[in-house]
């Protein structure tokens, strides 16, 4: 989903990269959810020490500008993946790497 100024659907790269889909798919109004953990470039709890089962959602911010002070407010956690052997993450790679995090947490508990 899509939150207010995250970034532009509308925006020329985004159109040509869509190729028309845009128009396409519905976007609903973005709600954080209960259980969500906001991940943040600096300043939040390391991802690996947080206890991800206990969360239900990720919300991601844009490259640039990251998440909006009032999307961070309604988090429940803040959370940062240390980036020490690589200068920085776009979005897309932060996003996948909680999930997989999400995941190997879930598989060795089991």
């Amino acid at each position: 989903m899509l939150s207010d100024g995250c970034a532009d659907p509308f925006g020329p790269k985004a159109l040509r990269a869509a190729m028309g889909s845009t128009f396409r798919v519905p976007l609903p109004d973005f709600e954080v959810a209960a259980g969500s953990v906001a991940l943040v470039a600096e300043g939040g709890q390391p991802l690996g020490e947080v206890e991800l089962e206990r969360y239900s959602t990720f919300v991601l911010g844009s490259e640039r500008e990251g998440l909006p002070g009032d999307l961070l407010a309604r988090c429940d956690l803040q959370a940062t993946i240390p980036t020490s052997r690589v200068e920085s993450l776009n979005v897309a790679m932060a996003g996948t790497i909680a999930l997989y995090a999400r995941r190997a947490q879930s598989a060795r508990r089991s």
